[in-house]
């Protein structure tokens, strides 16, 4: 985002924002009156990060206000539709415990909820604005606009905008009618004004965006509301749909921040109250690469089938841009549920800075809630029940090992399906000995104490054993010696603390482990 300096004459984007302040002081801690939040995707692809964190922030301000929350289906761009993207939609946000109150799945006094269905509404507010001159049809071919749009670049200075309002100029309303009638293809336009007002984000301040235009060979922005399949705009429908639906409150990403004057705009045109507006920040890789589908941007349901918690997902989205105001002395802490967060998110603790996702954090979190989930005996029971249907194939396990293996390993487990890694697969079925691992781990001269441990009979007294093997092998270090027996029965896997991985495992599996260690040696 670029500030810029306002000139006299507008031979540039002009972007001045006058921030509040730092610290947003004067942003209320709670707001007094409900309210009326929505979340309004595009099923043209399926749910990802950056849609979960502004679903969650509307979401989370209508509960703590006591408001609604909004879904709205902006499907206007029908070449663009992904099949199975809706009803992503609605499984994603229903797994994640986000609650809609009005919606195409619930209904509510304000449906349709779906652009598609709203097109008589449209129609209406179009020739409203037609009927005020605020608007127009456009005849214009795409290759005329094309050429209009190759010639703005070329001027000195450019311009961002390129319409010369041939269409306004040229025909009257009357003959605008008529060439409709007869069926013409036609866009309607927004006649935008000489100077956009400027705007107050609850995030960033005062705003005055102005488009870039060349002072001697005058282009317009005039945005499409209508196009010719008869179908609204973005910006149109959207600002129809927020007043009809009595929206008080837009919370959106910071790409949508120079598209807000246009909204303005078409406020100010039907004399409309305004939403109060809230533009979070981007969301960025580590290195401050904007996020994408190449650099992370992963689809919510793909994170669940990784088997990642809901709560976790709500707990690491939250904190892009967010955190509660603490109390003086109050001990830091990251972990916040999904009724806390309901119950004391309010606009005081956004950022103004890019929100950097990091995946590591989310493996903390989910980490935090797994282990938590497995102190339920409930859940304990569906989950050992679960992995245990995946693992009926062997014989020797039974569903109360598999049990005992979760109470015992659920702090080392960082996703459900961790269970079926490698660093956990060592418990279900006998490892996997590699050439590097062997040669890693056991070197030559202590190839006899893999021998000397095979004739070991009782293993459930660690400590016991050890002085037998150093009366042996007294130059071996006891690390050595645990080591040599992690790799026996693991492969060499960490985590697990070496006597409880004995104890689940029990005294005949890791003899008998031990003496396949020594028939490959």
């Amino acid at each position: 985002m670029r500030i810029l300096s306002t000139p006299k004459l507008q031979l540039r984007t002009k972007f001045t924002l006058r921030r509040k302040n730092a610290q947003n002081e004067d942003l209320p801690a709670d707001l007094k009156t409900p309210a009326r939040t929505r979340f309004a995707p595009s099923p043209t692809g399926f749910l990802h990060l950056g849609s979960l964190r502004t679903a969650l922030y509307n979401y989370l301000l209508a509960r703590a206000t006591g408001g609604q929350f909004l879904l709205r289906l902006e499907d206007t761009d029908q070449k663009r539709l992904v099949p199975g993207a809706e009803d992503n939609i609605y499984d994603t946000l229903n797994w994640l415990g986000i609650k809609v109150d009005e919606g195409p799945t619930v209904g509510g006094p304000y449906g349709p909820y779906r652009q598609s269905d709203r097109s008589e509404i449209y129609t209406r507010y179009i020739d409203e604005l037609l009927d005020k001159g605020l608007a127009y049809r456009c005849f214009c071919s795409k290759s005329r606009l094309d050429g209009l749009r190759d010639s703005a670049r070329l001027l000195r200075p450019p311009t961002t905008v390129s319409y010369d309002r041939h269409c306004l100029r040229v025909y009257t309303r009357e003959e605008s009618d008529a060439k409709a009638a007869r069926g013409e293809e036609f866009t309607v336009r927004f006649k935008s004004p000489d100077k956009y007002p400027e705007f107050d984000d609850l995030l960033h301040g005062y705003i005055n965006w102005q488009p870039q235009v060349n002072p001697f060979d005058r282009r317009y922005e005039d945005p499409v509301l209508l196009k010719s399949d008869g179908l609204p705009t973005y910006h149109f429908a959207n600002v129809v749909d927020d007043h009809l639906m009595e929206i008080t409150h837009v919370i959106r990403g910071e790409e949508w921040l120079a598209s807000t004057p246009k909204h303005i705009a078409l406020y100010d045109a039907f004399e409309w109250k305004k939403p109060k507006f809230v533009h979070i920040p981007l969301l960025t890789t580590i290195d401050n690469r904007k996020l994408s589908k190449r650099t992370g941007d992963i689809d919510i349901m793909s994170l669940k089938n990784q088997g990642y918690l809901p709560e976790a997902l709500i707990n690491f989205a939250v904190l892009f841009g967010w955190a509660p105001k603490r109390v003086q002395g109050e001990k830091l802490h990251e972990i916040y549920d999904m009724d806390f967060l309901e119950n004391h998110f309010n606009l005081e603790g956004l950022t103004v800075g890019n929100a950097k996702v990091d995946f590591q954090k989310l493996n903390y979190f989910n980490k935090h809630y797994l282990q938590r989930r497995l102190e339920d005996p409930d859940y304990l029971d569906k989950f050992s029940a679960d992995i245990y249907g995946k693992l009926n194939q062997n014989r020797r396990i039974t569903q109360d090992y598999v049990k005992k293996v979760l109470l015992k390993t659920g702090s080392s487990l960082t996703t459900l399906n961790s269970v079926f890694s490698e660093s956990f697969r060592f418990y279900f079925e006998r490892p996997t000995y590699t050439k590097e691992g062997l040669e890693n781990v056991l070197e030559p001269e202590k190839v006899g104490i893999v021998e000397l441990l095979a004739e070991q009979s009782d293993y459930t007294d660690l400590e016991a054993i050890i002085p037998k093997i150093l009366a042996v092998y007294p130059f071996i270090k006891k690390k050595d010696i645990y080591q040599t027996i992690r790799y026996a029965i693991s492969a060499g896997q960490p985590g697990t603390k070496l006597p409880d991985m004995i104890e689940l495992l029990g005294n005949e599996e890791v003899v008998a482990r031990l003496n396949s260690l020594k028939e490959i040696l």
